[in-house]
C-alpha cells in the first residue's frame, strides 16, 4: 500500500512537472513571437519612424496610456497613417502576437468604428480617423532581455513588458466601443463588445433578490469606468457579491464572463492569468452591479478578486458607448515580474544585466 502511494505520488509530481514545463515553455515561445514580430517591423522603417517608435526601457512613456482619441490626447509612437503598406502589414502581424484571433478581431474591429463615428459625426466631433493608432517600443526586443510594447489610440489601448524573455506582463488592457451597437447602415447590429454585455446581464438576472442586494452598488451607474487611466490602480475595498456566495450555475456564468476578458489573449498568456487569480482564490471574486438591468440603459459592473480588476461602463450616448478594461493589481506594465526580477538577478555580487 505504502509503495502504492509512493508511486501515485511520482507520477502526480511527474505529471506536474511535465504541465509546469509545458506552460513556462508556452509562455517563453510567446514572448520570443513577440521579440521576432517587433524585429520584423522594426527592420522594415526608415531611420526617422524608428526614432518616433522605440524608447528606452525606463522612458516614463511607458506608463502614459488613455483610451481617448488622439487629438484629444496626443500620443508618441509610430502610426498606422504614417507606415507604407509593408508596413502595415508587419504592424499587424506584431499586433496579433499579443492578442488570440478573438482579441485582435475585437482589436481591429474597434479600429474600423472610426469610420462610423466619422460618418454620423460629420465633423463636429474629434477627429476620427481608424489609421490613428500608434505603435511604441521600449528597450530592444529580445529572446533574453527584458523589453516592452504598446498600441494604443480611441478606444484601445494594449500593454505589454516582457521580462527576461519569459515572463509577458499583459496590463493595463482596455477595449471600448461607440457605438456599442451599430443601429444602421451596412453593418447594422455590429457589437464588438456584446459578449461583455450579455455574459454579465445573464449573471445579474439570474441573483436572488437577496443576491441582488448585495451586489447592487448604486442604482445609478456612474459616468465612466472608474479607475480611468491611473498609471497604478487603487482596488479599494472589494463590493457586491461574492462568487462563494454564488450556485454553482452562477459561478460558471461568473467564469465565462472572466475567461471572455482573458481570452482576448493568446491561450498560453490567458491561461496564465486564469491560473493565478484561481491560486488567488476564484472564490474571492466579487461581482458588482450599478445602474440599470434594462438593456439599452446606463449600466455599470466590476469584477474584482485579489489579483485583478475588471471594469464595464455603458452610460455615454443614451448608453451605447462601452469602456471596458483589466487591471493587474500588481502585474499592470510587469511591476510584480520586474520586481521579482531584479531580486533574483541583481542580488549584490550579481553580474547579470538586462542590457537595458
Amino acid at each position: 500500500m505504502k509503495r502504492n502511494r509512493l508511486a501515485l505520488a511520482v507520477v502526480l509530481l511527474t505529471a506536474w512537472c511535465v504541465a509546469w514545463s509545458a506552460s513556462a515553455y508556452e509562455k517563453k515561445k510567446s514572448a520570443a513571437t513577440m521579440a521576432g514580430a517587433a524585429r520584423n517591423f522594426l527592420a522594415a522603417l526608415m531611420p526617422e519612424q524608428k526614432a518616433r517608435t522605440i524608447f528606452k526601457f525606463e522612458d516614463e512613456q511607458r506608463f502614459v496610456w488613455h483610451f481617448i482619441p488622439d487629438s484629444m490626447f496626443p500620443r508618441k509612437g509610430l502610426s498606422f497613417k504614417e507606415m507604407d503598406s509593408t508596413q502595415h502589414k508587419l504592424a499587424h502581424a506584431f499586433l496579433s502576437t499579443g492578442l488570440s484571433q478573438r482579441g485582435y478581431l475585437k482589436a481591429t474591429t474597434i479600429m474600423s468604428l472610426e469610420t462610423i463615428l466619422k460618418e454620423l459625426e460629420q465633423g463636429k466631433g474629434p477627429v476620427r480617423d481608424n489609421d490613428l493608432y500608434f505603435f511604441s517600443v521600449f528597450g530592444e526586443p529580445s529572446e533574453t532581455q527584458t523589453w516592452g510594447w504598446k498600441v494604443e489610440g480611441h478606444h484601445l489601448s494594449l500593454n505589454f513588458t516582457v521580462v527576461s524573455g519569459q515572463w509577458v506582463a499583459t496590463a493595463p488592457r482596455f477595449f471600448g466601443s461607440n457605438p456599442g451597437e451599430v443601429k444602421s447602415g451596412s453593418r447594422q447590429g455590429l457589437r464588438v463588445l456584446g459578449q461583455e454585455e450579455g455574459v454579465a446581464r445573464d449573471l445579474v438576472r439570474s441573483l436572488t433578490p437577496a443576491q441582488l442586494k448585495a451586489a447592487l452598488i448604486d442604482e445609478t451607474a456612474p459616468k465612466d469606468i472608474v479607475s480611468g487611466n491611473s498609471r497604478k490602480v487603487d482596488p479599494g475595498k472589494p463590493a457586491g457579491l461574492v462568487a462563494g456566495k454564488m450556485t454553482k450555475d452562477q459561478s460558471e456564468k461568473l467564469a465565462n464572463l472572466v475567461d471572455e476578458y482573458a481570452h482576448s489573449l493568446p491561450d498560453e498568456l490567458a491561461g496564465e492569468e486564469l491560473g493565478r487569480l484561481r491560486q488567488a482564490g476564484f472564490d474571492k471574486i466579487y461581482f458588482a452591479w450599478a445602474g440599470s438591468r434594462n438593456p439599452g440603459e446606463p449600466h455599470y459592473y466590476r469584477l474584482q478578486g485579489p489579483t485583478f480588476l475588471v471594469e464595464y461602463d455603458n452610460t455615454q450616448n443614451n448608453a451605447n458607448h462601452i469602456h471596458a478594461v483589466w487591471r493587474g493589481f500588481d502585474r499592470d506594465f510587469g511591476v510584480d515580474l520586474l520586481k521579482m526580477h531584479y531580486e533574483k538577478e541583481h542580488r549584490p555580487g550579481s553580474s547579470h544585466s538586462t542590457g537595458q
